[in-house]
């Protein structure tokens, strides 16, 4: 853990992402509901959601690549991932209020008052946040923000202030300033709502003081005079007509420029629609504007540099369907990737929807997609089982969230049998958060490793092999060359019960059978106290793939 001078650090700040994800995905339909500015289209929960879970995924893909990975490098990631993933104008504001934060603190050098510190940071991220809006609109998650930050730098002020008291007092501002939304915008008053993104922006803070200081905020509660509007709601809903005068289109792209024409493509985009917000730096840059002329919007873009992942919305279509949506979904499934007849066998006896994987045939993010989608559950797991099927997987969770009305989490198992132990405490009458956090603890504790046969001549980590030789693999890594299979299969075990356990298991491969059984009966004579389970996998290249519990 890296310590620093502003109280912040890669533990917690990893904390805050995994805490404000998981509270955005249970919020994400309620904020949905609540979404009639500008544009009644139902989704900025949806959205807020995608541009958080993005910067938590760029986060842990950083850490897992560089376990040395520094405070800095890692703050510096999340906003650039959060910037990348950034949707619809709340998420992209959002992700400008991350990238000034870090940059402050970034810039911010050693301090010895951590909270003015912070504070300052709050203050940054929401001066950057109007900055990046063509028109500021009060009553809206602007509006939030100024609260939180103008509360968060009065907290600093007091003396023996902490950055928890800041954080804190933050939260406790922007739920307050929420509830005067209303107030601020005829459109919300009318529709009888608090703003979606001021109310996702809470979300978001309270996250913070939860990471902080341990405690949950109370549940939120509608102001009095306020409700929340259905999905499903008749023709003549309140924001029925907010697009009959406004423009017909939602443009986003990513831009590849430099700073010195994001000006002129500001007063370009100003000039053909509304709901304008341009946001990042050193020549990235996440464009948000609604208009009508969808081409003059994007020539614009091509003017200041190279625009790509190019997304156009139609509002009428977006609308129309907000309202007419019905969830036919119910349940929970398992989606887990198998390397083999026995393995898909074995999920499937566990309740699980089965997708044949492994190497050489890894499925596509497509194939994932379509398992989610078709399985008809309102809740998916994804096990991948695979780790370079990790990011397809969760490609495709993030596409089912955002356009087929199901909620996913992808736990991250980089081999099939910690996808088993992970399935093992499956369990759908417990709430989705925490069947999926008891699935993926399972999964982080099995120390995994398999045995297979070189295909040529080679170096590898634990020296050089030539084709026909052994190998022993551990935790994806090749760690014993030799020449026999089940000598080296012994070796990977004892290694991986060096460190203790209580149960064993072994699924043996195409013709691995025989080989499954000796390698058990050698475990349970010199390990007696540990259990042994046996499975048929019937993958291809590897003989046997183990595991210690």
């Amino acid at each position: 853990m890296e310590p620093v001078t502003h109280g912040i650090t890669l533990e917690g700040v990893a904390r805050f992402v995994d805490i404000a994800t998981d509270a955005l995905s249970s919020a994400r339909e309620e904020i949905d509901a609540l979404n009639v500015y500008p544009v009644p289209d139902g989704d900025t929960g949806t959205n807020m959601f995608l541009t958080v879970s993005a910067a938590r995924d760029g986060l842990r893909a950083a850490r897992a690549g560089d376990p040395d990975l520094g405070l800095g490098e890692a703050m510096a990631v999340l906003a650039r991932a959060a910037l990348l993933g950034a949707r619809g104008n709340s998420g992209v504001i959002l992700s400008q209020m991350f990238r000034a934060y870090v940059h402050h603190l970034a810039s911010a050098g050693m301090q010895d008052r951590p909270a003015q510190t912070i504070a300052a940071a709050m203050a940054e991220a929401t001066d950057a946040s109007y900055a990046a809006v063509g028109t500021p609109v009060e009553g809206t998650i602007l509006t939030v923000s100024r609260a939180a930050s103008d509360a968060a730098v009065a907290a600093a002020g007091r003396p023996g202030a902490r950055t928890r008291d800041v954080f804190t007092a933050a939260a406790a501002a922007a739920r307050a300033a929420l509830a005067k939304t209303p107030e601020q915008l005829p459109v919300l008053a009318q529709a009888g709502v608090v703003d979606a993104g001021g109310r996702g922006l809470c979300v978001v803070l309270d996250a913070v003081e939860t990471a902080s200081t341990g405690r949950r905020p109370m549940p939120y509660t509608p102001p009095i005079g306020t409700h929340h509007i259905p999905v499903v709601t008749p023709a003549t809903s309140p924001g029925e007509d907010l697009t009959e005068d406004g423009p017909s289109y939602e443009v986003m792209y990513l831009l590849d420029a430099d700073d010195a024409a994001v000006d002129t493509l500001r007063h370009t985009l100003a000039g053909l629609g509304d709901s304008l917000v341009v946001v990042g730096g050193d020549g990235l840059w996440n464009v948000h504007v609604h208009v009508d002329d969808v081409g003059a919007a994007i020539e614009a873009g091509i003017t200041a540099g190279r625009p790509h992942r190019i997304r156009v919305t139609h509002f009428a279509e977006q609308v129309a369907a907000a309202r007419q949506r019905v969830s036919t979904r119910a349940g929970r499934k398992v989606v887990a990737v198998a390397a083999g007849q026995g393995l898909a066998e074995l999920f499937e006896s566990a309740g699980a929807v089965v997708v044949a994987g492994g190497p050489g045939q890894r499925p596509s993010t497509g194939q994932l997609l379509e398992a989610i989608t078709a399985c008809g559950a309102a809740e998916v797991v994804v096990l991948p089982n695979d780790g370079d099927t990790v990011r397809a997987a969760e490609i495709a969770a993030r596409t089912a969230e955002a356009e087929h009305d199901v909620s996913v989490e992808v736990i991250p198992t980089h081999a099939q049998v910690q996808g088993l132990a992970a399935i093992s405490v499956h369990e759908p009458g417990r709430t989705f958060d925490a069947d999926v956090r008891e699935m993926t603890a399972t999964a982080r504790h099995v120390r995994h490793g398999a045995v297979t046969i070189a295909a040529r001549q080679a170096i590898t980590m634990a020296g050089p092999c030539e084709a026909g030789d052994a190998l022993g693999v551990i935790a994806g890594d090749f760690a014993v060359v030799g020449s026999d299979l089940e000598e080296v299969a012994r070796d990977v075990l004892e290694r991986l019960l060096a460190g203790g356990g209580e149960l064993v298991t072994i699924v043996s491969g195409e013709d691995g059978v025989e080989l499954a059984d000796r390698v058990a009966a050698h475990v349970e004579e010199r390990h007696p106290t540990v259990d042994v389970a046996v499975h048929e996998g019937g993958q291809p290249r590897y003989p046997l793939l183990v595991s210690v519990e």
